[in-house]
């Protein structure tokens, strides 16, 4: 009977009896620990602290360096690298304070960008729409158009064109886009007929924006192509984009004076929707990754994207999915989208 006993208690059982014991040792020993509502205060400031700069980004102002802009750049860092952190360290002080004054960047951060962690693509829509900027030191442009085709958009927008690499773009997409047009730096294919076609002026000097209408089967789209001048962080200037907020200003009063219902804009923004300084252009249309999308969509730099800075953005029309594309030559990543042209009958 003897060796039966400690058969049975020498295998499996005595685990979780151990276990259980250890963590009743280690709740008895922090319950008994005057010490953890004390210790951890600068964490808990730090964390209410990250949260208020989550919450108020908007009133931070812009005058030193563009700081605002900066920050909401890369927002949803803010909670995806410090709140971990933080959480690391109440952990190894052993605070309660801390890891309670946690949860309300945690709470911020999910309502900011809760709403972009789940998968809102849907299907139907009858037009495909991609946008690259393919980097003009790109080493392989043609295999790079042949990627982005390969995506199956039937409207196609290209950004930061060499003049020397366009022949071979237009080569390259020859066969499967019976139409296009280049305009400075910026480019259109599409499978459907152009009109309309414009350059327009964001107030740089020269040609990084056009404008187009594409006649699809379900009706005329004005589909607008740009790329916004590149953003700096210096370290003595900050974050240098007032060239960048000028032409942001200029393409939103573009799109206001637009003549036609249903409008697309593909391009590098050189900017996120969270950016107050595109505010012209986002607070007249919708970014199909957030209406349509599933996740953050980042799409620069390719090599590790951490930021959303190329952008589909529509008015007039609906959204049904938007994803990224396979990365190419470029450092950014194409990001694509299909949307509904058709206009419900009444």
């Amino acid at each position: 009977m003897a060796q039966a006993y400690k058969s049975e208690t020498g295998g499996g059982g005595t685990g979780p009896v151990r276990r259980g014991f250890r963590f009743r040792r280690l709740y008895d020993g922090l319950r008994g620990d005057r010490g953890i509502w004390r210790r951890g205060i600068v964490l808990a400031a730090l964390a209410v602290l990250l949260a208020l700069v989550m919450l108020v980004h908007a009133q931070i102002p812009n005058t030193v360096g563009n700081l605002g802009s900066l920050i909401e750049t890369f927002l949803p860092w803010l909670g995806v690298v410090f709140v971990p952190v933080l959480l690391i360290l109440a952990l190894v002080r052993k605070s309660a304070t801390a890891l309670i004054a946690l949860l309300v960047p945690m709470a911020v951060w999910l309502n900011l960008f809760g709403g972009l962690l789940g998968d809102k693509t849907g299907s139907g829509g009858d037009l495909t729409v991609a946008t690259h900027n393919v980097n003009a030191d790109n080493p392989d442009p043609a295999g790079t158009a042949r990627d982005v085709a390969a995506s199956g958009a039937e409207v196609l927008a290209l950004e930061e064109l060499k003049a020397s690499a366009v022949p071979v773009y237009e080569r390259a997409l020859a066969s499967a886009y019976r139409y296009h047009a280049v305009e400075g730096t910026v480019g259109l294919w599409s499978k459907y007929p152009l009109s309309g076609v414009q350059a327009v002026d964001i107030k740089l000097g020269w040609t990084r924006a056009m404008r187009a209408t594409v006649t699809t089967p379900e009706g005329r789209v004005a589909v607008y192509v740009a790329h916004m001048p590149s953003v700096r962080v210096k370290l003595a200037a900050g974050f240098t984009a007032r060239q960048r907020d000028t032409s942001a200003d200029a393409l939103g009063e573009a799109i206001v004076g637009e003549q036609l219902g249903k409008v697309v804009l593909l391009g590098d923004l050189n900017g996120t929707m969270n950016d107050r300084s595109l505010n012209e252009v986002t607070s007249q249309m919708r970014s199909t990754q957030g209406a349509a999308g599933s996740g953050f969509g980042f799409s620069w730099p390719a090599s590790f994207p951490m930021a959303r800075i190329d952008q589909i953005m529509v008015k007039g029309v609906d959204p049904v999915s938007s994803w990224t594309l396979p990365r190419t030559g470029s450092d950014h990543l194409p990001v694509a989208a299909r949307v509904k042209v058709a206009t419900p009958a009444s």
